[in-house]
């Protein structure tokens, strides 16, 4: 893809893993909704690997106790555990999530650049505005959507595609920074440019696999590579 930064406008960008770190109050929300069943216990480590594709994946994939879901997974005992999962997560508060470091910094530059700023996330909506506030940073972002705001969410590029027609703008206008395989290949089957980010969640797998435009190893870097590329 050729890649003219002097064309972006609208940056989206994936939340957890990406903008916080999240693991340690969704370990804490999955390990109480398994104790409410008597049922084994996972470690934060664990749950790491399991983000990326939402809760309902995220939970089957802690029923099963692996990142693949076993095929026999009771519906019924998911739909128990996610029940009660997502009490504990909404009710339990989000102290532990913590901002990445730059994050806010970084947001704060690029508003003020002019870039229009929005969240496109696999995390239920319910749960994202909550956290946005809690961490100090609603305030950058102009829109929201939440893994269950649309009928299909990341890979699929309709959220992405959403934002696009909602500000009136074309492709290359568009920038989608995430942590995960599966923002870059939204961005991919959007035919945006994307950044990919090292320090997040990604299944254990290197962001560079997935071939992102770029690959910054801290969330500052984001300056660099478009100031960089703009004057280039």
């Amino acid at each position: 893809m050729t890649v003219n930064f002097d064309d972006i406008k609208y940056i989206a960008f994936d939340l957890d893993g990406t903008l916080v770190d999240s693991v340690p109050d969704l370990a804490e929300g999955i390990r109480m909704a398994l104790a409410d069943h008597d049922l084994h216990t996972v470690t934060d480590n664990e749950v790491r690997n399991w983000i990326g594709n939402g809760a309902e994946i995220m939970l089957k994939r802690a029923l099963s106790q692996n990142v693949t879901i076993k095929p026999d997974i009771d519906e019924a005992l998911y739909q128990k555990v996610r029940e009660r999962f997502d009490f504990h997560y909404a009710n339990n508060g989000h102290d532990k999530t913590i901002v990445y470091p730059g994050v806010k910094e970084t947001l704060a530059e690029l508003k003020a650049a002019g870039y229009t700023l929005g969240v496109v996330t696999n995390k239920p909506y319910q749960f994202v505005p909550e956290i946005l506030t809690d961490l100090n940073l609603a305030q950058f972002f102009t829109d929201v959507i939440g893994g269950d705001s649309l009928p299909t969410n990341k890979p699929d590029p309709e959220g992405l595609f959403s934002l696009r027609d909602k500000h009136s703008l074309s492709n290359e206008n568009m920038l989608m920074v995430g942590d995960s395989k599966n923002d870059i290949l939204a961005a991919k089957n959007a035919g945006y440019v994307s950044v990919g980010l090292t320090y997040g969640y990604n299944y254990g797998e290197p962001i560079s696999d997935s071939a992102p435009e770029f690959v910054a190893d801290h969330f500052n870097q984001l300056l660099t590579v478009l100031s960089t590329e703009k004057t280039a």
